[in-house]
């Protein structure tokens, strides 16, 4: 039999974070690593999302990677297409494709204690690794709700994720649910062609104008043959949503005046008092995500749109029956309910130290070492891990401060030499979110008075990050390995211990 092939590092995914990685292993002299890729071809979320309308609520110039600028982005805010061709386009510039293995989804991990190695076994066979870097993401599996009669539903059933685009809805009575991020895009971009809308709306969000237009060619033009331009319009991007970040994690009532213009937004659009009082959230804007659209709300008062106040209960053959009893037909149901975000599925298929898998371990929540380590896991980190999410930013951001922490790591193994590992302890990762979560008490997401996806089962926020970017870039420039165990094979300790003998 011939031997499993063996890397430094295997990193898992291959959107933003995944690439991001690799481009740093790179940049930090390491060669020997793969992207493993479940897909046939890289770009993450942005490669999954394809519905009509999919666009990035975060300027184009801060969503993307500072050290591959774009100065030709074609709007302030891009659609899927630009940002995955610009995904595309990384993994060419920065030469990672003969790294990348397309249709090797990670069907399990397990960290081997002996040989201080990991495990992996994915649909293409098994390898070895010294350190994986898990690079999935939170917005990769989508999370369908389970409703009673949904199996027998004889029409289409698809989620947002997963668009059918083969499926033609000119002329169709669809039922769309959800009114999140997704949702608030896909409905004005199908209620043209559908002959009836119906859209199920648990809870409302709150909506601001998306202040979106074509980049002059001049703009464009000036970004390539100045660089030092994009990238101050980048900057000044990112300060003015660092400016914004006190408001939502200290002082949730200076929120007052956005949720003036939200409220204004709506009343623009929607004469109807009624529909205008069902669209109006009753909680603090900031609690959940503040959606940006131009063209919701406008689409929603057009007459082939009906808006059920009330989710998803039951499905009776065609029809579909709300929680409020009301009944509709309908041709297809679309979910836009979002991800497995608290409760990643990747974490059922990582086996640490002690063999339990990661799941188990966080079986009371998500925990993580500065949003990249987990306790029993030694040289497994995440990127986008435990509280690294934004409300108000770009993750891009978040990633780049993490590929930081990433890079020391390794150079941190490399110093201790020989065949050894970093355990995160117990103790320090106990300590980190303690002190995360007493910060969280104070924010706009704890006490907005809402119920978002933010939270874990146990209403403990462990997604979004309590501060601003640049703090959690310093808290994540360097490892301190005060916080981490060493451990090595038992035959170069037993070795280090009997030198330490006989030099004594």
């Amino acid at each position: 039999m011939g031997q499993r092939e063996h890397v430094r590092v295997a990193v898992i995914g291959s959107g933003f974070g995944g690439l991001g990685a690799a481009v740093r292993l790179r940049r930090e002299g390491i060669t020997d690593f793969v992207v493993l890729e479940r897909a046939g071809s890289v770009g993450g979320t942005w490669r999954d999302n394809s519905y009509p309308g999919c666009a990035c609520d975060v300027p184009s110039h801060l969503y993307s990677f500072s050290f591959a600028p774009n100065p030709d982005w074609p709007r302030t805010f891009s659609g899927q297409e630009h940002i995955r061709t610009y995904l595309e386009r990384v993994a060419d510039t920065f030469r990672l494709r003969s790294h990348i293995r397309l249709d090797h989804e990670v069907l399990m991990m397990r960290w081997d204690g002996d040989e201080l190695r990991w495990e992996i076994e994915t649909s293409q066979g098994t390898m070895t690794a010294d350190v994986v870097v898990s690079a999935t993401g939170p917005l990769s599996d989508p999370k369908t709700p389970e409703i009673p009669g949904l199996a027998d539903f004889p029409g289409k059933v698809f989620h947002s994720s997963r668009w059918d685009h083969d499926y033609d809805l000119r002329g169709k009575r669809v039922a769309m649910i959800g009114t999140g991020a997704s949702a608030i895009q896909i409905v004005p971009a199908i209620q043209p062609q559908a002959g009836k809308l119906t859209l199920f709306q648990r809870t409302p969000p709150w909506v601001l104008p998306r202040m979106d237009r074509k980049i002059t060619e001049v703009e464009r033009w000036l970004h390539r043959q100045l660089p030092f331009t994009g990238s101050a319009r980048r900057g000044l991007l990112w300060g003015i949503r660092e400016l914004q970040v006190s408001a939502f994690t200290k002082r949730p009532n200076e929120l007052g005046l956005i949720e003036s213009l939200a409220k204004a937004n709506i009343a623009k659009s929607i004469k109807d008092p009624a529909l205008r009082a069902r669209l109006t959230p009753s909680y603090r804007i900031g609690c959940k995500r503040i959606l940006l659209s131009s063209d919701y709300y406008p689409a929603l008062a057009q007459p082939n749109v009906d808006i059920v106040a009330s989710g998803l209960s039951e499905v009776r053959g065609s029809r579909v029956v709300a929680a409020d009893g009301s009944e509709t037909e309908v041709d297809a149901i679309i979910f836009g309910t979002g991800f497995h975000v608290t409760d990643l599925p990747i974490a059922e298929r990582v086996v640490g130290a002690d063999g339990i898998t990661l799941a188990e371990s966080w079986k009371d929540g998500m925990q993580s070492l500065r949003g990249a380590t987990a306790a029993g896991f030694p040289n497994w980190m995440t990127i986008i891990g435990a509280n690294t999410g934004l409300g108000n930013s770009s993750m891009i951001l978040m990633i780049e401060s993490q590929l930081n922490y990433m890079a020391d790591y390794l150079r941190q193994l490399s110093v201790l030499g020989g065949r050894a590992a970093l355990a995160a302890r117990p103790s320090a990762v106990g300590a980190w979110n303690r002190r995360v979560q007493e910060r969280m008490e104070r924010t706009v997401w704890k006490s907005g008075g809402c119920n978002s996806w933010y939270l874990d089962a146990n209403g403990r926020n462990t997604t979004l990050w309590p501060g601003t970017t640049g703090e959690f870039r310093r808290e994540t420039r360097r490892v301190d390995l005060s916080e981490y165990e060493v451990v090595r094979v038992l035959a170069e300790s037993a070795a280090a211990a009997e030198s330490a003998d006989v030099a004594s």
